[in-house]
């Protein structure tokens, strides 16, 4: 990092801290309150299912890709889930071309353990032949802007395009269409710990200066299936059962809000 990006960092963080002792955010939304968020499904002819999603001004967009192929050998009656995440260069300057880097592979894999550890969608009936053919879903998953929090923003629009998603059977000459059996609609909501203060769905500059973040992904019932920290700062167990309730709680509202209806 250059002096001069130093030196914007630290005016940053002093002026979101002072903002927050104050119960402000730079925005001027709540502690606990999320942006303003779009959801848009069957957006892109070509996939088995999509969604685009917008919060703020971050975005997104999932795609669901279906091939037969052979299962895992520990799960012969299972099929499969691969879930990538691409940081695109028209999203970010400072995101490059290129392989993934480690961050999209992580964000990728937290949303993937979400789908995967719920149970979101039941396996069980992705099952061609047992052992020797299944339905792997692809789950792709593109960021055409950031403005902060790409991770909810991606959970978001993977249940949503899974909950579009219909199985090519008939294409595969394996019997008539079938919608993907969903089960559950885990959802991540992150929060960030900043000088003591817990605040959800962080904007890029909250996030680039907190001290802590920590994702969590939750599930209908409100159990955990996954669940993400990052930053040299701790929470205590108090800071730890308050984010868990706030991420919860916001989860709930975002599937009442933005998925219930999407298989109507």
């Amino acid at each position: 990092m250059s002096v001069s990006n130093e030196v914007m960092s630290v005016l940053k963080r002093d002026y979101i801290y002072n903002l927050m002792l104050k119960g402000n955010r730079a925005d001027g939304r709540s502690f606990d309150e999320i942006r303003d968020i779009e959801v848009k499904t069957n957006v892109i002819d070509k996939a088995e299912g999509s969604a685009w999603v917008k919060i703020g001004e971050t975005e997104v967009l999932a795609g669901v890709k279906l091939q037969a192929g052979a299962p895992f050998p520990d799960s012969p009656g299972e099929g499969v889930i691969i879930t990538s995440l691409e940081l695109n260069p028209i999203a970010s300057p400072d995101f490059e071309a290129g392989p993934p880097r480690e961050n999209a592979i992580e964000m990728a894999r937290v949303t993937d353990r979400g789908v995967r550890e719920s149970g979101a969608i039941d396996l069980s009936k992705l099952c061609i032949t047992e052992g020797e053919e299944v339905w792997i879903v692809f789950i792709d998953i593109h960021v055409l802007n950031n403005s902060g929090n790409i991770q909810d923003a991606s959970s978001l629009g993977a249940i949503a395009a899974l909950l579009t998603t219909t199985i090519p059977m008939e294409r595969a000459g394996k019997g008539e269409d079938m919608a993907m059996p969903i089960k559950d609609m885990p959802l991540s909501v992150t929060v960030i710990n900043i000088g003591g203060s817990l605040m959800v769905d962080p904007g890029l500059d909250e996030e680039t200066v907190c001290d802590t973040k920590i994702t969590i992904v939750s599930n209908q019932d409100g159990s955990i299936s996954g669940m993400q920290k990052s930053g040299d700062g701790a929470l205590t167990e108090e800071q730890l059962l308050k984010a868990v309730e706030m991420s919860c709680e916001k989860a709930a509202q975002l599937r009442e809000v933005h998925l219930s209806n999407i298989r109507d």
